[in-house]
Parts: structure tokens; sequence; C-alpha cells
């Protein structure tokens, strides 16, 4: 799963100066449109209105496309700016509903579809007051500047001040969400306490952290070798300064406010349902990540079949393993056999790194176009590993010299089983999230928003074929790998089980942890952390399993009706191309390919010239 960050909403082209106009004018300037235009014109004009406003409420993205002016600043979460967003995205939605599909050419439809599906969960996810939730059990608002230290490069005193500026506008940016944390405890909208003693665990980390200067000090890194040094401590200094002035005062406030405030007002209770308005909420939820038309009950009942299929293939290859145990028994073995785990996080990373390389030594084979930018193999922070995810993909760009990042979780080593590391690395380097992260970014005469657009379903469910690609590319060398890779599969397909119901039947967190303790080798505190994962998140895990079996499935029809004519480099580069899009959009694209490939086979053969 690739990082997320909470408080960037869609991002798109270039700031201008149309971006600050959007900003101040009255909602009824969103709706309006040249008279007289034709559907392109009214779409591509509607695509840069709507790129300009988005930039001009994220300086985090504008910052990261050339608005020197944003570098300054943190997003504004007040209640006026979410407002301002709820008016303009319904006046977007509207302009883009008057324009005319069919008169647009094939891929201006894409665009057109594809903005679609992002301006309807807005509209409809802002009947929920979003904001009150700004984070779940491993991420949040109070992990983005560390994120964000991680991701600015200083190379100039200009830049360094404008690094300062930001770092000192963290007081307020907190102060923001704390505020509305506290409309959400009036409205009786709050994140499980369970999930709160893990940001408690989290923030309060993060401020014991002996490098917790070094993590915001860490962009001066990129000062040039030619500046003097006594400049360079000047910045140093000015740089400290902020830190101990704005920066830990906040944390330290945050976590005063979270211990004292926010978690005795937190619930006990654990499904979004049980919030005001939740239950209609989910529901949008499952169509945002699924990008489908399924219910709660039929991803649920969808779910419980992958898990029944999945179990009898690990019962498979745990005959071929010689294992004479039951089940449980070799649950048990898995979990703990030294054998199957690293001593040192060094060790840990070695096996990833090496794996990854395999990886990238077989992509040719199965693809045709390939990612410039590379990527780096590297532990997660350690602030944040206690309930990080196992692992993570985080996004690279070319433009701030940054590779992508196939992040390892070092911490508690006896949970982090190598006989899962195959998929795990699969799923989050290549040809997973790195690879189709990275071709989407490189995509050329798309808008911008394109570029950056993550679709769970597509994205993680890329991410899940990935791992079952895997066999096709000799990853699994050893049937407890390949009982890793069952046990990854089994995760997902428990997700749709565990997500649907915590959040749509009122299962209790011990009731859904079952589904993958007695179906898979997860280590327990995986188990734990990955369930309260979906308690704090409704609907994202639901993507994965959704997306993949789509996937496979337009595989097997391509391979059926092509025959012999099959190339899996080209059915791999042709669901890649236009990026990420909608499980409808992908479907009709594919069918549209082996029309294609059909045509070309059964092609009569040109007359011989005499």
């Amino acid at each position: 799963m690739p990082i997320k960050y909470h408080f960037a909403p869609f991002a798109l082209i270039r700031l201008s100066a149309l971006a600050l106009l959007l900003c101040l004018a009255p909602v009824g300037a969103y709706a309006q449109e040249a008279k007289g235009s034709t559907a392109q014109e009214k779409l591509d004009t509607l695509i840069s209105d709507l790129h300009a406003f988005d930039l001009a409420q994220d300086p985090i993205t504008a910052a990261r496309e050339g608005d020197k002016a944003a570098r300054a600043r943190l997003p504004d979460v007040s209640p006026a700016a979410q407002a301002r967003r709820k008016s303009a995205n319904a006046a977007f939605a509207k302009r883009l509903a008057a324009i005319k599909r069919d008169a647009l050419g094939p891929q201006a439809q894409i665009n057109a579809d594809l903005l679609s599906y992002v301006l309807q969960g807005r509209v409809e996810r802002s009947g929920f007051d979003e904001a009150a939730l700004p984070f779940t059990n491993d991420s949040g608002f109070h992990t983005m500047p560390g994120f964000l230290a991680r991701a600015t490069r200083v190379t100039s005193k200009a830049e360094a001040a404008d690094w300062n500026k930001r770092l000192a506008a963290l007081p307020v940016f907190f102060a923001q969400h704390e505020a509305n944390l506290r409309t959400g405890i009036k409205e009786h909208i709050t994140q499980p306490r369970l999930v709160v003693d893990a940001i408690i665990a989290t923030v309060r980390g993060t401020l014991d952290d002996p490098d917790f200067e070094a993590i915001f000090l860490r962009p001066l890194n990129a000062l040039p070798a030619s500046m003097p040094a006594e400049d360079k401590a000047e910045i140093k200094a000015q740089t400290k300064d902020v830190i101990r002035q704005k920066v830990r005062p906040a944390y330290e406030n945050l976590l005063t406010f979270l211990t004292q405030e926010y978690r005795p007002a937190a619930r006990t209770s654990i499904g979004i349902s049980d919030v005001p308005g939740g239950a209609a909420y989910y529901k949008v939820l499952v169509r945002d990540f699924t990008t489908t038309d399924m219910t709660p009950r039929q991803v649920h009942e969808f779910g419980l079949a992958e898990v029944a299929r999945i179990r009898k293939e690990m019962d498979a290859v745990i005959k071929e393993s010689g294992f004479t145990g039951d089940f449980a028994a070799f649950l048990h073995f898995l979990r703990t056999d030294p054998q199957f785990y690293a001593k040192t996080p060094q060790e840990l990373l070695r096996h990833a790194a090496f794996i990854a390389k395999k990886a990238d030594d077989r992509m040719p084979q199965f693809f045709g176009r390939l990612p410039r930018l590379p990527y780096g193999v590297r532990p997660v922070p350690a602030a944040i590993a206690p309930h990080y995810t196992t692992a993570r993909y985080w996004p690279g760009d070319a433009r701030a010299h940054r590779a992508g990042g196939y992040m390892i979780n070092t911490y508690a080593l006896d949970q982090r089983p190598l006989y899962e590391l195959p998929a795990l690395t699969l799923h989050e380097a290549v040809p997973g999230h790195h690879h189709q992260i990275s071709l989407a970014a490189e995509l050329e005469n798309v808008p911008a928003f394109r570029k950056s657009l993550y679709i769970t379903a597509f994205g993680e469910g890329w991410g899940l074929y990935a791992e079952k690609l895997g066999k096709d590319m000799g990853m699994y060398t050893t049937p407890y790998e390949e009982f890793g890779r069952l046990t990854y599969e089994m995760w997902r397909a428990c997700r749709l089980v565990m997500d649907t119901g915590i959040h749509a039947f009122g299962w209790s967190r011990d009731q859904a942890m079952q589904c993958l303790k007695n179906n898979s080798a997860l280590a327990l505190h995986n188990i734990e952390t990955e369930t309260d994962r979906y308690i704090s998140w409704p609907g994202q895990a639901l993507g994965y399993k959704i997306g993949e079996m789509t996937i496979v499935r337009l595989r097997t029809k391509a391979q059926n009706e092509l025959g012999a004519a099959f190339d899996i480099r080209a059915f791999h580069d042709e669901v890649l191309k236009d990026g990420a899009i909608t499980m409808a959009m992908l479907e009709a694209k594919i069918d549209k390919w082996i029309a294609a490939q059909k045509q070309k086979t059964h092609r009569p053969p040109a007359p011989l010239k005499n």
C-alpha cells in the first residue's frame, strides 16, 4: 500500500493566478463556463479551473508543482476552508454533468469519466464530517510533518526561510485539527479509543525520539556544498530555533489534547455505523473504494467464498511441504520456528533487497514498458514503526531528486516472517506499486491530475495481482513462500469479511480477528495492527481483492479468447497505460483491446506483389 496523506486533496496542474481568484470568488463563479464553447473546450476549462482551485487549497502539492509562495504554507483545514471546498466541488460536478460525453473524443472521455468518479466521491462524502476523523491507527495529520520533512529539499537561503515559515505554521495547523476533533466530539463522531491509544503512542514516540530535531533539519542536507559554512550554520541555527519554539510545543500541546480531552471522549465501539450518519457513509465508502455498485452484504459474501477457495489451496501446499500436522499446527510452526525470522534489521533488509533485485531482473519478460524512476529498500522510521504496517511504498519524485521507497518495518522482528517477503516485495515494489505509480507519473499528453490519481481498487488490486504474477515470474521457491503468498491473498479476502463485519454488521474486534487467526500465517502483532487499521479506515481494505479479481478475470478472458495470440507483456502494458481507472473503465478497455487483437490475428494477408 502506498503512503497516504490525509491533508492532500485531489492534486492537479500548476498553480496560476486563476487559482487565487477561484479561492476568493463566490460559489457561483465555479459553475460559470464559456458560452458557445465545444464539449472539449468546456471539459478542458473545467479541468484547468478545478486543478487551479485544488492547488490553491493544497500548498504541499502546489509547492511540489513549482509554486514558490506555497513553500511557506501548510493546508487550511478550518471549517471555512472545508465549506469552500464543499461548495466548489458541488459546482464543479454540476459543470461536468452539463458536458455531453458523447461529443468528446476517446481520451477526453477517459478524462471526463475519471473526473466524474472523483467529483462524485467528493460530493457524496461531503455529507459526512470527515474532518472529525483526520487520522487512522498509523498515520494522519500528526505524521504528515515528518513525511514532509523527508520529502523536502532546501537548496538556498530563500528555501530555508520558507521551510522555517512552514514549520512555524505547525501550531496553527495542529490547532485547526484539534478544533475539528472537538467538533467531532460534539457530533459524537470520533475514532474508537483503541485507535486513539495508537495515535497517542505515536505522538509520544515522536517527542521521545532522540532524532526529533534531526527529522526537521533533514531538508537542510540538500544545501549546496558551495554555500559558505557560516551561512549554513546560521540557517541551521534558525531552523533549530523554530523547531524548539514552534514544532516541539505543537506536538506537546497535541499530546496533552489527545490524552486529557480527546481520549476520554472517544467512543468505545468500533464500527463506523455506530456514529451518526455512519451507516449511509459506509455505503458511500464501499462504492468509492471498490468503484462498483456492490453492497456491503455482497462484498461480505464474496469475501467468504474467497476465504473458502484460498483455504483449499493452502491445504494443498501444506501437503506438498511434507508437514504431517493439521492446519493449526502448521500455522504454529510458521509463527514460531526461528528459521523463518531474521535476527537483525539489517538481515531483514538484505533479504528484501535481494528479492527486489530478483524481481527487477525478470520484469522485461512480463512488461514492454518500464518506468525511469528507480526505488530503494529502506526501514520504516523507528518513531512510527510500532503501529505501522509491515511494509509500505512511499512514492518517489524525480523533480525532487527522490527515488521511490519500499519501506520495510523492522520493528518486532519475530513478527516479520521471511516466507512472506516475496509476496510483500512484489506488492510494494515491482511489479506492484512502484511500477504502476511510476508509470502513471510518466504519462504524456494527459491532464496532470491523472498522473497522481490513486484509485484504491486499481492500485491495490494491481498490487495484489502482482503477488499472484510472482508465480509466473518464478519468485516463490519453497512451499513456505507459496504459503506466504496464499496467506497474503487470504489476508485480502479476510479484509472483505472483517471490514464489512465491523462497519456494517456490528462485529467486535476479536470476532473480526478470527478470520486471520484461523486462516492465515500472519503474525499476531500484524493481525492486531491490521484489524485496527480496518477499524480506523472504513472501506479502504475492500479495494484490494475486488480490484485483483477483476484483473485476474480479464486476463483469463483475454487468454481464452486470444489463445496462442495472447501476449502477457502487451496485456500488462494495456492495463497500465492509462494510469488508474475504475473497474468498469478497465473492463471496457480490455474488451476493446481483445477485439483489436482478434482483428489483427484474423486480418487477411496482403496480396502478393507481381
